[in-house]
């Protein structure tokens, strides 16, 4: 069993992002056959203006849910120079936690993603995530299931047919998230999957993924499996990677680095090795940082302020931003809650502009790299055979052992 044929689509569909190497290195080709690198912002929900001390705002400047998308979430990416929508589920009940402690039991409560019709309104690329397994690090009562059981089976067919299908025809479409950051292994809960034999975890991750997969295919052919959004502050399995590979386009990781040169040093360092290892081009599917608030005085980090995140913010993506193997960022996130307790907006629909000002200046930069870089494969692609190997070889300084 294999997974779709990366770069192609069926011909009677219509056109979406697929995933492509060249001599610029991975990235998205969107549905007009342009190169695309995603910088997407998460957790945009409408709730977070909806408290008792702050519907007022948004009653008076939005006053319907598509007014508020389009008026204010499709504008501030746009201003801030991101051009997807993320993640869109938020986490609205956390309670008191150590933010990043991945062996402390806790349990985030997450709102509705967006529907097909909240994208139609805001007519920007997006990610669906297809809730497939109970068992995320952050959710006390996980639930693993028996991926060799005619349960499962059912449950995979139901979410094609109850979300799959709703949006196979959209070229917004980037493609398909599964499980937010699942516990393959060490769920602080100690629950986990039954290993019994010859159902090992590289077993158990193989029907797992086929599965899904399969589930997925048999109403949407060709939009990207993006896979599970990896925690890549832990240990990802050998196993589980192994299984994933042949069902799954790119890999997608939650990376939330120390802020500090090491930190950021090693986020490339990991990721890169995961890359190498699966030969996948890599979507940083959730990273942020967070500080201290007049609404949230309990956020505290390393971080004093807004302009030490917006530092923080270009010093971590510049490790890695023009690295050939990254195809995006995603940021988390948007407006500042009482549950999560960061974003780039206050809890009263204000910029933080001491980190969006920095952020929008990044990048506007990484955009016109990508371009240019684009610009130079593109005439690379007419020199001589010998001359674009040349290039293709410097441009690539790691081997990919699974293109």
């Amino acid at each position: 069993m294999n997974g779709r044929n990366v770069g192609a689509s069926s011909p009677t569909s219509a056109p979406v992002f697929t995933v492509q190497r060249s001599a610029a290195g991975w990235s998205f080709v969107d549905s007009a056959g342009e190169r695309f690198f995603s910088r997407g912002l998460n957790h945009a929900d409408e709730t977070n203006l909806q408290y008792p001390s702050n519907i007022d705002i948004w009653r008076k400047r939005y006053g319907s849910r598509d007014a508020w998308i389009t008026q204010g979430v499709v504008r501030d990416l746009r201003n801030w120079e991101f051009n997807t929508v993320g993640w869109t589920a938020e986490c609205v009940a956390v309670g008191d936690i150590d933010v990043n402690d991945w062996d402390a039991a806790f349990d985030a409560k997450h709102s509705p993603q967006w529907s097909r019709r909240d994208h139609d309104a805001a007519g920007m690329p997006y990610c669906v995530a297809l809730p497939v397994a109970s068992i995320e690090g952050w959710n006390i009562n996980p639930q693993y299931p028996d991926v060799f059981s005619r349960e499962w089976e059912d449950w995979c067919a139901f979410v094609g047919r109850s979300i799959v299908l709703d949006y196979a025809d959209d070229p917004n479409l980037i493609g398909y998230f599964l499980t937010d950051v699942p516990a393959w292994t060490g769920h602080p809960t100690g629950a986990g999957f039954s290993e019994n034999g010859s159902r090992g975890l590289g077993a158990i991750a193989e029907k797992y993924y086929r599965t899904v997969h399969d589930a997925i295919r048999s109403y949407d052919p060709d939009h990207l499996i993006l896979g599970d959004r990896y925690n890549g502050n832990r240990a990802i399995p050998a196993p589980v990677l192994e299984a994933m590979e042949p069902y799954v386009d790119v890999l997608s990781v939650q990376y939330f680095p120390e802020a500090s040169d090491e930190g950021r040093d090693r986020m490339r360092e990991d990721l890169a090795a995961l890359h190498t290892d699966t030969g996948k081009p890599v979507l940083i599917a959730d990273i942020g940082n967070w500080c201290a608030t007049p609404s949230n005085p309990h956020r505290g980090s390393e971080l004093l302020d807004q302009q030490e995140r917006g530092k923080d913010y270009v010093a971590a993506l510049s490790r890695v931003a023009d690295e050939p193997w990254l195809i995006g960022w995603h940021w988390c996130a948007y407006i500042e809650n009482t549950a999560r307790g960061w974003g780039l907006k206050d809890p009263f629909d204000s910029p933080y502009d001491d980190i969006v000002s920095q952020i929008t200046e990044f990048n506007l930069a990484h955009a016109t790299r990508v371009r240019a870089r684009t610009n130079a494969a593109s005439a690379a692609s007419t020199l001589p055979p010998s001359e674009t190997a040349d290039m293709a070889a410097s441009t690539h300084p790691r081997k990919d052992t699974h293109a």
